[in-house]
C-alpha cells in the first residue's frame, strides 16, 4: 500500500471525523431543544414545529437563486489560483445577489401563505404565522451566501464554529419561548434563531471578508451565470423540500398533528442523527470530487473511499441506535413518543443504503449535470411521497418506516445504475464485503428488536454491536496511518 493510498484515507477519516464531531456536538445541543420542545409542547406541538420548519425550508429551496451551490466553483478558483482581486469582487457580487434572495423570499412567503395554510390545516388561520416565516427565510439567504463564501475560501473551522454557535443560540432562545409562550412561540422561535444565526456567520464572514457594496449593472450581469449554475439544483431541492412539505401535510390531514410529530421525531433521529457521518460530504468530500470529475479512475477511486469510510463510520452507529431506541426515545423525546420505535428502527436501517447511494450521487453534482440531477431527485421525491402515502394508509405511521425503506432501495438502485452507466462508476468488491457483513449484523439486530425481549434482547444486540464496531476498527486499522498515530499520542 502506498503513501499516497494511505493519506488518501487517512484524509477522509480525518476530515469524516472532524465534521461528525461537530455535528455530533451539535446534536448534542440539539437534544436539549428537542427534549424542552417535546415536553412543553407535546407531540402535537413538535409536529406544528414541523410543519413551520418545513416550510421555512421549503420557502428558502425555493428563493434562494442556489447561490450556496453555484458560488462555490469560481469562487473557489480564483481562491485557488490567489487571484484576490477577482476573489473580492466576486464576494461583492454573492453578497448582492444574496440580498435580492433575501427579498424574493420574504415575498414568496408572504404570497404564499393564505395557500399554504388551506393546503396544511383544516382548522384555524395560520397565514400569519406563514407570513411571518418569509423574515426566516430572508435571513436564511443571506447566511447561506455568506457560507459558501467561507467554504469556498476553505474558513473550514469558522464554518464549524459558527454550526456550533448557531446550535447553541437555537436552545437559548427556544426553550424560553416555549416555556412562556407555548405554541405561540412556535415561529417567534424560528424567526430569531435565522435572526442569531446570520449575526453569528456574518461577525465571522465581515472579519474574513469586509463588507464591500456597488449596485452596477455589471454586477448583476455577473451574478446571472452563478444563478444559471443553480438553477435545476435549486428546483431540485424546492422539489426535495416541497415533498416533505407534502408528506407532513398529508399526514396531519389524513391523519393528525400527533402522526406529524411522530413521524418527525422518527426522521429526526434516523436521518439527522445518522448524518453525522455525511456531515463531511459537502465541505470536503465535493470538492475534492469535483477536482478529479473528468478522471474516471480517480472519481471512482475518491467515491470508493469515502463510501467505505462512511459505511464502516456508520455501520455500528446503526446496530447501536437500533438496540437502543426503546430507551432513547422516551428519554430524547418523552414516553407519550414511544409508538414511534419500530417506525424509527425501520428508518435507521435505511441508512445503510443511504451510505452506499450518497456518495455516487455527488458524481452528478461535480460534474454540473443539472438536469441529470433534477430529474433524479425528482424520480426519487416521487416514489418516496407515494411510499409514505401508501404506506400510512396500509400500516398507519409505522408504514411510513416501511415506506422510507423502499424509497432507498429505488435510490440505491436508480442512482448507482444510472452511475455506471453514465459516468462508468464501478463500486469495488471491499465494499460489497464489507456491506454483506455490517447489513447482516443491522437486519440481524433489526429482528432481533422484534421477536426477542428482556435479557435475551440486550445481550443479543450488544454482540452485535461489539461485533460490527470490531469490524470496522479492524478494516479501517489496515486502512490508515491514524490509529497508529493515535497509540503513538497515548504512549507519550
Amino acid at each position: 500500500m502506498d503513501n499516497g493510498h494511505d493519506n488518501n484515507y487517512d484524509h477522509v477519516l480525518k476530515y469524516t471525523w472532524l465534521f461528525g464531531g461537530v455535528q455530533g456536538l451539535i446534536i448534542a445541543i440539539g437534544l436539549v431543544r428537542n427534549k424542552a420542545m417535546a415536553l412543553l409542547l407535546g407531540v402535537a406541538g413538535m409536529g406544528f414545529a414541523s410543519l413551520m420548519s418545513t416550510m421555512q425550508n421549503f420557502a428558502a429551496q425555493c428563493t434562494n437563486l442556489g447561490i450556496g451551490f453555484g458560488a462555490v466553483p469560481r469562487l473557489s478558483s480564483y481562491y485557488e489560483s490567489e487571484d484576490f482581486r477577482q476573489l473580492n469582487h466576486y464576494i461583492m457580487v454573492i453578497r448582492l445577489w444574496s440580498m435580492m434572495a433575501a427579498l424574493l423570499g420574504l415575498l414568496f412567503c408572504l404570497l404564499l401563505s393564505p395557500f399554504a395554510d388551506r393546503w396544511t390545516f383544516t382548522w384555524g388561520d395560520h397565514t400569519l404565522h406563514y407570513s411571518m416565516l418569509g423574515f426566516s427565510v430572508g435571513m436564511l439567504a443571506i447566511t447561506g451566501g455568506e457560507i459558501a463564501i467561507l467554504k469556498a475560501t476553505r474558513r473550514l473551522e469558522a464554518v464549524a464554529s459558527i454550526q456550533i454557535y448557531m446550535a447553541v443560540a437555537s436552545v437559548l432562545i427556544s426553550v424560553p419561548l416555549y416555556y412562556f409562550w407555548g405554541h405561540s412561540g412556535i415561529v417567534p422561535a424560528i424567526v430569531l434563531t435565522a435572526l442569531a444565526s446570520m449575526v453569528i456567520t456574518m461577525g465571522y464572514s465581515y472579519r474574513c471578508h469586509p463588507l464591500r457594496l456597488s449596485f452596477r449593472k455589471s454586477i448583476f450581469v455577473e451574478g446571472a451565470s452563478m444563478i444559471r449554475l443553480g438553477v435545476a439544483f435549486v428546483v431540485a431541492a424546492a422539489i426535495g423540500s416541497g415533498a416533505e412539505m407534502l408528506v407532513r401535510s398529508f399526514l396531519n390531514v389524513a391523519g393528525s398533528m400527533d402522526d406529524v410529530g411522530y413521524y418527525n421525531a422518527a426522521y429526526m433521529i434516523a436521518i439527522t442523527y445518522a448524518g453525522m457521518v455525511f456531515s463531511a460530504m459537502d465541505t470536503d468530500y465535493f470538492p475534492r470530487l469535483s477536482a478529479v470529475s473528468n478522471d474516471v479512475e480517480a472519481t471512482n477511486e475518491t467515491v470508493n473511499k469515502q463510501m467505505e469510510v462512511s459505511l464502516l463510520l456508520l455501520s455500528p452507529m446503526i446496530v447501536g441506535l437500533l438496540t437502543m431506541l426503546p430507551v432513547l426515545v422516551p428519554l430524547l423525546f418523552s414516553s407519550d413518543f414511544l409508538p414511534v420505535v419500530g417506525m424509527a428502527q425501520l428508518a435507521v436501517l435505511a441508512m445503510y443504503l443511504k451510505a452506499l447511494t450518497l456518495p455516487v450521487a455527488y458524481i452528478t453534482l461535480a460534474r454540473s449535470y443539472s438536469v441529470a440531477y433534477f430529474f433524479l431527485e425528482t424520480a426519487y421525491f416521487v416514489v418516496f411521497v407515494l411510499a409514505i402515502a401508501l404506506g400510512y394508509y396500509a400500516w398507519g405511521i409505522y408504514g411510513t418506516g416501511i415506506a422510507i425503506v423502499l424509497a432507498h432501495v429505488f435510490d440505491y438502485l436508480m442512482i448507482n445504475g444510472f452511475a455506471w452507466w453514465k459516468y462508468g462508476y464501478r463500486c469495488t468488491r471491499q465494499i460489497g464485503c464489507y456491506a454483506a457483513v455490517q447489513l447482516t449484523l443491522g437486519v440481524t439486530a433489526f429482528l432481533v428488536s422484534l421477536w426477542a425481549d428482556g435479557w435475551t434482547y440486550w445481550i443479543t444486540e450488544a454482540a452485535l454491536t461489539v461485533v460490527s464496531t470490531a469490524y470496522s476498527i479492524h478494516v479501517l486499522r489496515q486502512k490508515t496511518h491514524l490509529w497508529q498515530s493515535l497509540m503513538r499520542k497515548l504512549r507519550t
